[in-house]
């Protein structure tokens, strides 16, 4: 028996746009819930490869699951339309149970990891067993919807290829316009929340609407049910295959563009949109080759072997678009490097992904006659959506790792030749075979060879010592003028052995205001220098947390010599693992945390910056411990440096900013905070300078080089008015980009030169250090050393910048400091060797 229903009515000719709006929203709702999921699991499990992995996944398999049993049961409902827009009310109302779980989750994490015992594997499925508490309801009832619409929509058995492609790509249009507004917009107009409560707010007007329109449509009829066509097992295979290659290759194209990008939220969503947008293109590129005249076994082959072609392609094109890796931006603000990336985004991935989003809905046109519409449409769905799930595994876990993403793509383009072969028939004639033969020659031509691309860019005196294409990023170690750095997606680089003294000093610095720094935590381990210099203070544990595994394998291989045994000291544990989720999963309790430098608009990062991680932290120091937080002040502007300073001073009673070096233009400060303030001990500096130095100089000596490093204390309130960083409202990730751009572009300035002076000489005077009660135990002599240090900076870079004034206000801090104390100087500078932290060749 067939199903059919009276089409010649005047609702019916307005019902199928209204369908279709819906659907397009329904798309839209869909996208912004997944990328506000990937972020909140994020928070959840840990800014890492597995945990964005893991949450695809289990996304995709609701998906799957869903169009399967929905597609079995749409057959069979004598109102779809009725059954979609009550699925609809179920997306949202699961959806909304996220709080709950996300919550609850956070709240027993502890309890629940040491349940587990820090397996791997144990974990693993801890994680997944949430992620599916989360996904799964929504994400089953999301792949439900096409089969239902399309069962309500598609009467006839000829026009299942033309109304389901035709279907998906609105839907998928809707998902690219979601993504956008999810990566864009919303967050900062509505807060995370407010934006999933829009999504939310989508879906029910969607399910309401759709029952309206259902109580008006006519139920399905029974009628006489042709014969079925039998639908060929290559037809299921090519579209489990393409799923798998479409996922992979968006994998290796996200992780290319990684290398040139500022890998902002701005710029991972746009790469999403365009590669959206290229899908629903190729679903309507579909609807009209559907249309054609044309044997349409032919037409999939044309599309199999231009989707081979394109794929090969990509790995020159995007070398050619980028002038070999080069950063994209120029020169540009904001608006001209979204554009700048938009193009070029579109120019690599917009046609070859128009050419591969064709080939799963032109499949609806060869699947015409196999069966009831929702049938069809939710299984095809569910095999390559299956199929998607381990294309994506396979990209980051398996093709990136082994064989590079430029020759992953050859092998993906490789699967869509031999998919050619899938639709080999023994009456084939002679031009199908010399097709055939085509396919074959080209898929093994890239499966034995070489693309001829580096996968890096190096500058001329750049030397590559050693290099992977790891799950979460491209890793490289970097020789350069006899010193080595670790470049992590070909510009991030985080330290190398060319400034052993600052970035010994992160941890000295901090270390001289503990009296007694038993136990100490890393937030980032870069080349091990920093966490190694904590060995210096004698302390009982080290801990370590590094987001990047691939940066430990080779912290550990050629920086050994500057780590002072971290690699080898039984005190310390290192975990490869995200540094929220180390503090969150472990009871365990610190002297003093000590967060590394980071780059502020990189996505991902702007969550060490809340006032959840920070309220998080301090409940992991022990009493009289602090966390200190390192600033690039090279790499943000006043108002984000206002906005994070502030933000820890909602969680810590005490705040105060201690400099990391004296440089001339190019400084690092930090923001300490305290959850019971206390007046510095002039004593605990000098006894700790001393333990960590083994120098001999007398108390007043090392204490006063000490105090030249303190630059202020936030109690003055002069961050007071900028707004707070939280995980619902990041205002740090969605800023810093910006700001970023403008300062490239020369609307903005970061604290550096004489930005950073004018910092440092408003925190005096907003408190001036005679009225600090964090000064309150030194000498009046002491207390005038704070801006000594301020005064020593500027006069550095006065002196650079052939400044007249330099020699004025040398004379000041001559006048202000002690002649044992005007030595340049630091604890790093007695254990190390290089430039000291007064000095500039480190910059």
């Amino acid at each position: 028996m067939t199903l059919t229903i009276d089409q010649t009515t005047e609702f019916r000719r307005l019902e199928l746009p209204a369908l279709g709006a819906l659907f397009t929203l329904s798309g839209a709702a869909a996208l912004i819930y997944q990328v506000l999921w990937v972020r909140e699991l994020g928070l959840l499990f840990g800014s890492t490869a597995q945990a964005a992995a893991l949450t695809i996944a289990i996304f995709f398999a609701g998906i799957a699951l869903g169009g399967w049993i929905f597609g079995r049961l749409a057959a069979r409902l004598a109102r779809p339309l009725r059954a979609f827009g009550l699925v609809e009310l179920g997306v949202a109302a699961t959806a909304l149970g996220h709080f709950l779980v996300a919550d609850t989750y956070f709240a027993i994490y502890p309890a629940l990891y040491a349940l587990v015992g820090g397996v791997p594997v144990l974990e693993t499925a801890l994680k997944a067993g949430v992620a599916a508490m989360i996904l799964l309801p929504s994400a089953i009832l999301m792949g439900g919807t096409l089969p239902l619409i399309g069962q309500h929509v598609i009467r006839a058995r000829d026009t299942l290829g033309r109304a389901g492609s035709a279907l998906y790509a609105l839907n998928t249009a809707g998902g690219a316009m979601g993504a956008l507004a999810a990566g864009f917009f919303l967050p900062m107009w509505l807060g995370f929340s407010g934006a999933y409560l829009l999504a939310v707010g989508f879906d029910l007007f969607v399910g309401a609407a759709a029952l309206l329109l259902a109580r008006r449509a006519l139920p399905m009829v029974a009628q006489a049910r042709p014969a079925r066509v039998a639908i060929p097992a290559r037809l299921w295979v090519i579209a489990f295959a393409s799923g798998f290659a479409t996922l992979a290759v968006e994998v290796i194209w996200t992780r290319a563009f990684a290398q040139v990008l500022q890998n902002s939220v701005y710029t991972y969503a746009l790469v999403l949109t365009v590669f959206l947008a290229a899908l629903s293109l190729g679903a309507a590129l579909a609807n009209a080759l559907g249309r054609l005249s044309v044997r349409p076994e032919a037409v999939l082959t044309g599309l199999l072997m231009a989707s081979c072609a394109v794929i090969a392609a990509t790995p020159h094109l995007f070398h050619h678009l980028t002038d070999g890796l080069r950063y994209l931006g120029g020169r540009a603000d904001f608006a001209g490097y979204v554009l700048e990336v938009g193009r070029v985004a579109a120019l690599t991935m917009l046609i070859p992904g128009t050419i591969l989003g064709a080939v799963l809905p032109y499949l609806l046109r060869l699947m015409e006659g196999g069966g009831a519409p929702g049938a069809l449409l939710g299984r095809l769905i569910a095999v390559n959506t299956t199929g998607a799930i381990l294309g994506a595994l396979a990209g980051g876990f398996v093709l990136l790792p082994l064989v590079g993403m430029w020759k992953g793509l050859w092998l993906m383009g490789a699967v869509y030749g031999l998919l050619v072969l899938a639709l080999w028939r023994p009456s084939d004639g002679g031009a199908a075979r010399i097709t055939r033969f085509a396919a074959l020659a080209g898929a093994v031509i890239l499966l034995a060879g070489q693309p001829g691309l580096e996968p890096t860019r190096l500058s001329p005196d750049q030397t590559l010592l050693a290099f992977r294409e790891g799950p979460s990023a491209h890793v490289a170690v970097i020789e350069r003028n006899d010193a080595k750095f670790i470049r992590v997606n070909n510009f991030y680089t985080l330290g190398g052995s060319g400034a052993l003294v600052p970035e010994r000093n992160q941890t000295m610095i901090p270390l001289l205001t503990h009296p007694d720094p038993r136990e100490i935590f890393f937030l980032g381990l870069g080349t091990g220098i920093s966490a190694g210099a904590g060995l210096f203070a004698d302390p009982d544990r080290v801990t370590v947390c590094e987001l990047l595994p691939d940066v430990v394998d080779f912290a550990e291989t050629w920086f050994q010599p500057y780590t002072n045994g971290l690699f080898t000291d039984p005190r310390v544990t290192i975990h490869r693992e995200d540094g929220r989720q180390c503090l969150a999963r472990s009871p365990a309790t610190y002297d003093m945390i000590i967060a590394d430098l980071f780059t502020q608009w990189r996505a991902g990062v702007g969550n060490v910056y809340t006032k959840e991680h920070y309220r998080l932290a301090a409940s992991r120091l022990n009493a009289g411990g602090a966390y200190v937080q390192w600033m690039p002040l090279y790499q943000v502007s006043r108002r984000e440096f206002a906005i994070i300073a502030n933000t820890m001073a909602q969680v810590f009673p005490e705040v105060t900013l201690w400099r990391g070096d004296l440089y001339p233009e190019r400084s690092i400060l930090a923001i300490v905070g305290r959850k019971t303030p206390g007046p510095l001990d002039p004593a605990t500096l000098a006894a700790q300078w001393r333990a960590m130095t083994g120098e001999g100089a007398p108390d007043d000596a090392l204490a006063d080089r000490a105090l030249k490093f303190y630059a202020g204390n936030a109690a003055s309130n002069i961050f007071a008015d900028a707004p707070i960083n939280t995980d619902d409202w990041p205002l740090i990730e969605y800023l810093a980009p910006r700001t970023h751009r403008a300062v490239i572009a020369g609307r903005a300035e970061w604290l550096t030169g004489t930005a950073r002076d004018a910092l440092y000489a408003d925190l005096l005077t907003a408190l001036p250090p005679d009225q600090d009660p964090h000064l309150a135990r030194l000498t009046e002599a002491q207390r005038a050393l704070p801006r000594a240090g301020a005064i020593y900076a500027q006069w550095q870079g006065k002196r650079r910048r052939n400044d007249l004034r330099a020699g004025a206000l040398w004379q000041e801090f001559v006048a202000l400091t002690p002649p044992h104390a005007i030595t340049p100087d630091s604890p790093a500078g007695q254990v190390g060797r290089g430039s000291t932290a007064f000095g500039d060749a480190a910059e």
